[in-house]
């Protein structure tokens, strides 16, 4: 089972509402997607911490329904 594009985005946008999000499906598969995240929320954060508070968005779904996602992201 895949996760499709707008599930993606609408989890993050549930944790961090103020998210600027432009997400790619990379392989056409709707299984690997590339992601720019903008949020207020990464301010002062590492990017390691930044990656972990969009992972913990997905709710466990990475690396099960999701299989890769390839991430960048800032702070607005």
């Amino acid at each position: 089972m895949s996760l499709k594009l707008e599930e993606i985005k609408s989890l993050i946008k549930e944790a961090m509402p103020d998210a600027e999000i432009t997400i790619q499906d990379i392989a056409g598969d709707e299984n690997h997607y590339s992601a720019t995240i903008k949020s207020k929320v990464f301010s002062g954060k590492s990017k390691i911490e930044q990656h972990k508070l969009v992972y913990k968005a997905l709710k466990g779904k990475m690396g099960n329904e999701l299989h890769a996602l390839a991430l960048n992201t800032m702070e607005i």
